[in-house]
């Protein structure tokens, strides 16, 4: 094990301020840096939209819906079932609770960071290396409970599973268990995001090479491929079969997979700015990746577990780069080995070698630290979502979000009359046809059922205007009557209520009135 003097990148002997520093326990300073970087979230039911709906559809679970056929997305049920603990707990302890939950994934994927390093012998770049991974997911959109901040730490521990070791052997069982076990851990990843696949594929190769090298026959190789497989494939394998069970296979089928397929490009120059804003947090982490196998291979240091590492890092990019859409959080599973190869940089001599972590530390803090405060002040706060909540009331009669937050869904306790419960699904341009459902149909079925309020946000890039028009239309038409505009962060948002309930009582609180 790395002693607190290698931890902390230093060779010579340690007094004073320095020496308390360094007795510091690793994962005390881990825990202190993602608490600093990451308390400014704590309680904000606003964080993210994908996380506001994960904790809806999983407290929807909680009262019997099914997901994929009472309420739809195209996420697998295993991210679902990760978040009906805190989902349990109701508003507003809920909240608090995902997110501490991924805390809790943060620090611990950080301190499996620094302990790979120290065991590939990266010692002196561990710390760093594990710093830089909690302080650049909030240049990502990683300050939340995005889907990579939980699997994240199941793709690690596969790779700690993976890592050769010196006394490895062919047909060695603990070996082959230590990789059926790395591999069930992919399985698992692959039922919180599936963009774990070409990750998955990387190691899986990479076995069967590992495999060869150690001497294996074919019918070995042949044998133990087939097991890897199955045990990466088994979580998903048993999803299907639950739901093909229920009867509702051909559902699961088509949110999980054919609607993936289905969905539509953005516009070109949309997806080059969304690449834009992925590219920038990963590019100084690729650079000194770079830089750091370029001197492994000058100095001809290059191991197979360096290999392993480096070519993780590859796979992950070709798997961010082949999914043809993106949004800031895609970056957040490749900041995983691009962070640990830095590791590799940290620990090398060379000129300006110790200057360059704490300045990129210092920039990743800051750059993060704003990113969140932004983010923040544009989606909103707890006390914006508990005034239009109020505004919407928590009676009889169903709530249709048209475009918004999914959150208003779980602020409001109101029904839903659609499984596509989240806003986009229906409202946005490129989901036309993959859905499984006509859009234009799906809103005529739900005004069918006269929804008792209706909320909708301005006009936002992307959306689909035929989509719009069609809920104007019927807003006007069943005279639906507009309660006030609200603001959620900077979007004003607005709540028409039906005609039967249009004469309400006003909401509860003073701070509801229309912005």
């Amino acid at each position: 094990m790395a002693t607190q003097i290698e931890r902390f990148g230093q060779a010579e002997p340690r007094t004073g301020l320095a020496a308390a520093a360094a007795a510091v326990p690793r994962w005390l300073v881990l825990l202190a840096a993602a608490l600093v970087v990451r308390a400014v979230t704590f309680g904000n039911p606003l964080v993210a939209v994908d996380e506001q709906f994960y904790w809806v559809t999983a407290e929807r679970m909680l009262h019997g819906a099914l997901p994929f056929v009472d309420i739809w997305d195209r996420k697998p049920v295993g991210l679902f079932l990760l978040y009906l603990p805190a989902a349990a707990l109701g508003m507003p302890w809920g909240i608090l609770a995902y997110q501490l939950m991924a805390l809790a994934c943060v620090v611990l994927t950080a301190g499996l960071i620094a302990r790979i390093a120290d065991r590939v012998g990266w010692g002196t770049g561990a710390l760093p290396a594990a710093l830089l991974y909690i302080l650049m997911l909030n240049t990502a959109d990683g300050q939340g409970g995005q889907a990579p901040v939980f699997y994240n730490l199941l793709t690690l521990g596969a790779v700690a599973l993976l890592l050769p070791r010196v006394r490895d052997r062919d047909g060695d069982p603990a070996r082959v268990g230590r990789n059926l076990l790395a591999m069930l851990l992919i399985g698992l990843a692959l039922q919180v995001k599936y963009t774990v696949l070409f990750e998955g594929l990387f190691f899986g190769l990479w076995l069967l090479r590992r495999e060869a090298v150690l001497g294996a026959s074919l019918v070995h190789l042949a044998r133990r491929g087939l097991g890897y497989a199955a045990m990466a494939m088994l979580p998903t394998l048993l999803a299907a079969a639950v739901y093909a069970w229920l009867g509702h296979l051909d559902a699961w089928a088509y949110a999980n997979f054919g609607s993936i397929l289905d969905r539509r490009s953005d516009p070109f120059i949309d997806l080059v700015g969304a690449f834009f804003e992925v590219s920038v947090p990963l590019a100084p982490l690729l650079v000194l990746s770079c830089l750091a196998w370029l001197g492994m291979r000058r100095s001809r240091t290059l191991r197979p577990v360096h290999a392993l590492l480096f070519g993780w890092l590859i796979a992950a990019l070709v798997g961010l780069i082949v999914f043809g859409s993106w949004y800031p959080h895609y970056a957040l599973p490749t900041m995983v080995p691009a962070s640990l190869c830095c590791a590799a940089f940290f620990a090398r001599e060379c000129p300006g070698r110790r200057i360059v972590a704490p300045t990129l530390l210092a920039i990743a803090f800051i750059a993060g630290t704003l990113s969140v405060l932004i983010v923040q002040a544009k989606r909103g706060n707890a006390a914006q979502l508990a005034t239009i909540a109020d505004a919407i009331g928590h009676g009889d009669g169903c709530l249709y979000v048209h475009s918004g937050n999914a959150m208003l869904y779980g602020a409001t306790d109101r029904c839903a009359l659609s499984p596509w419960l989240f806003p986009d699904h229906l409202s946005r341009e490129r989901e036309d046809g993959a859905l499984g459902v006509d859009q234009l149909a799906e809103v005529d079925r739900i005004f069918a059922r006269r929804p008792a309020v209706v909320v909708m946000r301005t006009p936002f890039r992307g959306e689909r205007p035929a989509v719009r028009a069609r809920v104007e239309r019927y807003l006007h038409r069943l005279g639906y009557s507009m309660r006030g505009t609200y603001l959620l962060g900077t979007v004003p948002t607005t709540v028409y209520a039906a005609p039967e309930i249009s004469s309400a009582a006003p909401p509860r609180r003073a701070a509801s009135k229309p912005a």
